[in-house]
């Protein structure tokens, strides 16, 4: 991911410390030095970063997961995902998370970008790919997760999408990319 700098933009670390620290999410705050000299403090979520995939099956339907999320209080259309393991390769990940949520395995999977979530308050990246290629088998969630598997045609999705129906900030990327670019896995 490029990272840009300018100094009349730029804040520089002076000190940090640990807010926080849960099983999967680190809370630090940080002191900062603005560009004008004056000093701010910063709340950052450390995540340890993940994936997301787009499975587009062989008729171009579009493979998405329905799974309650808590924190918005709502069953959300996303496209499959799942937190990377410490220093486990991203397209690693995203074989194991298409398996374990879908069931599908992809005979090519390809990169299409990385995005920041929400870098307001957290260094999280997600690397979005595209899965092709793909075969049916066992879907093997976690314990704790319950996801229903549905398709839907292009059509379908891009109605959705202006419907709000979907809006998951990692799947609308996944989408944007995919809608941009050749579609094609090289």
């Amino acid at each position: 991911m490029k990272k840009i700098q300018q100094a009349n933009l730029d804040e520089i670390s002076i000190a940090s410390r640990v807010g926080f620290t849960g099983k999967l999410l680190k809370v630090k705050i940080d002191t900062v030095k603005l560009p004008n000299g004056k000093m701010a403090e910063r709340e950052i979520i450390n995540h340890p970063g993940a994936v997301g995939i787009l499975p587009i099956l062989e008729d171009g339907s579009m493979v998405f997961v329905k799974q309650y999320r808590y924190p918005v209080g709502t069953v959300l259309y996303e496209i499959p995902a799942g937190k990377l393991d410490a220093g486990e390769d991203p397209v690693v990940c995203a074989a194991r998370e298409l398996s374990e949520e879908t069931g599908y395995r992809a005979r090519k999977l390809r990169h299409m970008t990385s995005i920041v979530t929400t870098p307001g308050f957290t260094d999280e990246i997600i690397h979005l790919y595209m899965a092709t290629g793909l075969k049916q088998e066992a879907q093997h969630t976690d314990e704790d997760e319950f996801i229903d598997i549905v398709a839907f045609s292009p059509e379908q999705v891009k109605k959705m999408v202006l419907e709000e129906d979907i809006f998951d900030a990692k799947t609308l990327a996944a989408l944007l990319f995919y809608y941009i670019s050749d579609k094609t896995v090289n």
